[in-house]
């Protein structure tokens, strides 16, 4: 396998890496990564083929939002990585909040991102500020080291959420966790739960039931429906309830 180094910084929330790859996850091309320094690849684009979408959840949260909503016209998105969402996205209202600003930076310089919907911060703190009722979708698709931020996933920041969607509007996660195995994504499920009366958890298969994958929750004010053959593999999994996760003080 050859690996091409193009950046690397250590920054105040993130270890930084983007390099270029003959070969990722068995699949042979020519893709440029980011990559953070626990070794999860945060995003790839496929140099060969620059439209293409690689990761299966990107495509998976897609078909979501566009089955349940249609036409969603107004975004907002917590977490920018290398911009797949944003970029199929960018004929819509989209406003992209990226606390890492080498992160947005690299996203524009490596990984072919528009600078108009990108605003550095916090992205809880940029969502108050809006007006309610503004969008079709918010979406929440950041991470650190650990994880989602605590302040990402508690009862508080759902309630904002709520009030910022319209009546049929949707909020979408993507999460990082062990399925069955893992108490904090039973315990986020369970505080989606206290917020939105439809909730749906959707899981990537893997081989071990203790084994980290991607996770997608769906929470609505209105029935969440979808095809199951354009979930990009993903299943319908239900957690069980946990604790509700507050803000802490």
């Amino acid at each position: 396998m050859i690996v091409q180094v193009l950046f690397h910084q250590v920054t105040p929330h993130a270890d930084i890496t983007v390099y270029e790859t003959d070969r990722l996850y068995g699949e042979k091309g020519h893709f440029r990564v980011l990559q953070f320094a626990n070794a999860d690849v945060q995003g790839a684009l496929d140099l060969n083929n620059p439209e293409r979408i690689v990761f299966e959840y990107p495509r998976a949260i897609i078909h979501l939002l566009e089955h349940h909503l249609g036409d969603l016209q107004h975004i907002f998105m917590i977490g920018q990585g290398i911009g797949t969402l944003s970029r199929y996205f960018a004929d819509r209202h989209i406003q992209v909040a990226e606390l890492n600003r080498t992160v947005a930076e690299l996203s524009i310089e490596y990984f072919g991102c528009a600078r108009d919907p990108l605003w550095i911060g916090d992205g809880r703190e940029l969502l108050e500020r809006q007006p309610d009722h503004q969008y079709d979708s918010v979406i929440v698709d950041a991470f650190d080291e650990s994880g989602t931020p605590n302040q990402l996933v508690s009862l508080e920041f759902f309630t904002l959420v709520q009030h910022k969607l319209h009546e049929q509007g949707a909020l979408i996660m993507n999460l990082i966790g062990r399925g069955t195995h893992d108490t904090r994504i039973h315990a986020i499920y369970t505080t989606i739960c206290e917020v939105f009366p439809h909730v749906r958890c959707f899981q990537l298969p893997v081989e071990k039931n203790s084994d980290v994958r991607n996770i997608i929750m769906m929470g609505s004010q209105t029935l969440i429906q979808y095809q199951s053959r354009q979930l990009a593999g993903f299943t319908e999994e239900q957690p069980d309830y946990a604790y509700v996760i507050r803000d802490e003080y």
